[in-house]
């Protein structure tokens, strides 16, 4: 027996028609496309994209996509970008690398590189002018190297560009690049003084290049005598047998590092007494501590000194230490062991402390937009992918996200999609039931704030069931429940498809209903060109998650100063 259609059960089917609750997997706007999950969301122009690309990566894709389809999506738009507008392309790479904006230099080096490649003069100009800004290390410069020739040869152009590489900076500078960083990415500095042959312009210069080309052995006698300090510390310390040798050297006070000793110096707890002392760069502290942990020099004095240093402010901030960085750092240091199980170490509790203080530390002052603030965390299935090939989740980092602004605004609730999926007997239409697969979801008040750990509260967020991506619910539920918001924050990977209405829809029904503007700021966690905020209106922000300047630009944005 046919089914009765819904004009014979009393259904008007007109009301089946409704522009202003649109289910997600279907198209709400033409503007919208679908998204890999298959609901509809609306797309990111090419500078957005771009800026994701820079910011976020596209290292181990997302939960949808494979790392290689995500990397060419992105790079096609970086393609374009350094076709259509080069110089405009440069200037935001600078803008992003020189300010510390991204926890990984590696995109910023690529589109450096594409630029580079570009046809157009100025272009290209603008690249190799700022190559000194962007790669601002050894380690960056044979990165960039290694980019660059899947998008061009070595012509004028670029052998001009790396050499004002090694003549623009002070020989003393450049020594210490030259003894840290010897090789990286197949590279070194003997090879791209072969293919740049810069001009030395001065003995002391001549004596460095002459030493990079041939050791120590070989320099010009009237040449030795020239070259840096800190190249005879390193020397001394390659033939030194005894950790006192070794702290000697170091105590000379030139720069010597730990990458400029050999590895037979590095399992002695003086000589790293000796390296702290002379002060040890934050970002390489941290990579370091679960060392320090082995040697016994996490606690008492010298534990207190490193924990002053991780935590200090102004040293973040100089250094450019990435916000996302100290997160990986304090959850591996807290979880007692590498990521690949290789070594293990008791974490001390005042490193662990300090890791979370440097988090908070390493952005810059927030002030506050004191509006009534909802952080909704999506933590549904396709928030477990790992975020460029780090060792962290999209929904670890979005919860740490969120505590910044916890931090910050005073009037705040926090929340996060739950749920389950399950094969489960339902009542179907006419009372026929049938087994099938049911997924759900709703919106949960989360107990976390930024006075627990950062690692407790990934290790909790973790924990919370999965439910269906709806980035509508945040809005739903804040109406249904008649809860005053100014602001929605939605930490999420834009790959909403389950709920009966999409979220710009639920944002322009909560604003009618409640007589409120509410704004929506919504944090991208993955470079996709997705977002569910509709780019025409001016009361929905899109941001990438790790940009380091996004906590200043959400209250800005939230306080309508922008």
């Amino acid at each position: 027996m046919p089914a009765p259609q819904l004009e014979e059960i009393g259904v008007d089917i007109l009301t089946t028609i409704d522009k202003r609750h649109t289910a997600q997997s279907e198209q709400a706007d033409p503007r919208q496309e679908k998204n890999a999950a298959g609901g509809y969301t609306f797309t990111v122009d090419d500078w957005a994209l771009v800026h994701r690309f820079l910011t976020l990566g596209t290292d181990g894709g997302t939960y949808y996509t494979l790392a290689a389809d995500l990397t060419k999506d992105n790079a096609a738009v970086v393609l374009k970008a350094a076709a259509t507008d080069p110089v405009e392309l440069v200037r935001r790479i600078v803008d992003v690398s020189m300010n510390g904006r991204a926890p990984k230099q590696n995109p910023a080096l690529f589109a450096l590189a594409v630029a580079s490649a570009s046809e157009n003069v100025d272009g290209r100009r603008a690249a190799l002018a700022a190559l000194p800004q962007v790669a601002r290390t050894g380690t960056h410069l044979f990165l960039f190297a290694k980019y660059v020739e899947q998008f061009r040869g070595w012509g004028p152009a670029l052998v001009k560009g790396v050499a004002r590489w090694y003549t623009n900076k002070p020989v003393d500078r450049l020594a210490y690049q030259a003894v840290k960083y010897r090789q990286r990415e197949g590279w070194t500095h003997r090879d791209l003084l072969r293919l740049s042959h810069p001009k030395a312009g001065s003995d002391e210069r001549g004596a460095l290049f002459d030493y990079i080309a041939r050791g120590l052995p070989e320099v010009r006698p009237e040449w030795a005598a020239e070259l840096p300090p800190i190249v005879q510390d390193f020397e001394d310390a390659q033939r030194a047998v005894q950790y006192e040798t070794w702290a000697e050297i170091i105590g000379r006070g030139n720069g010597v590092t730990w990458e400029m000793l050999p590895d037979a110096a590095l399992g002695h707890a003086a000589v790293w007494e000796a390296l702290l002392e002379q002060g040890i760069p934050q970002t390489a502290l941290m990579r370091q501590l679960p060392r320090l942990t082995r040697l016994g020099l996490t606690t008492g004095r010298v534990g207190a000194q490193i924990a002053g240093q991780l935590s200090d402010a102004d040293l973040l901030q100089r250094g450019r230490v990435h916000p996302i960085n100290v997160l990986v750092a304090q959850r591996t240091y807290a979880s007692g062991h590498s990521a690949r199980g290789e070594s293990t170490w008791t974490p001390t509790p005042q490193i662990s402390d300090a890791l979370d203080a440097a988090f908070y530390n390493a952005y810059a002052s927030v002030q506050p937009s004191g509006k009534r603030t909802l952080l909704a965390l999506d933590i549904s299935g396709s928030m477990s992918a790992a975020i460029s090939g780090m060792p962290l989740t999209c929904r670890e980092a979005a919860a740490a996200l969120a505590m910044v602004t916890a931090a910050t605004e005073a009037d705040h609730q926090i929340v996060g999609f739950t749920g389950e999926h399950a094969y489960r007997t339902v009542q179907g239409i006419f009372g026929v039931q049938r087994r099938g697969y049911i997924a759900s979801t709703s919106l949960t008040p989360l107990d976390i704030s930024p006075r627990r750990r950062l690692d407790d509260i990934c290790n909790y967020t973790a924990g919370l069931p999965m439910g269906a991506t709806d980035c509508a619910l945040p809005m739903v539920w804040a109406l249904k429940n008649r809860v005053e918001i100014d602001t929605f924050h939605i930490y999420t990977d834009n790959e909403t498809w389950f709920g009966d209405i999409h979220p710009h829809q639920a944002l322009r029904e909560y604003r009618d209903k409640m007589g409120i503007p509410a704004r929506l700021v919504v944090v991208a966690m993955t470079g996709t060109r997705r977002t569910i905020a509709d780019p025409t209106d001016p009361g929905q922000l899109d941001v990438s998650g790790f940009d380091s300047a996004v906590p200043n630009l959400i209250a800005d944005f939230s306080r309508g100063d922008i």
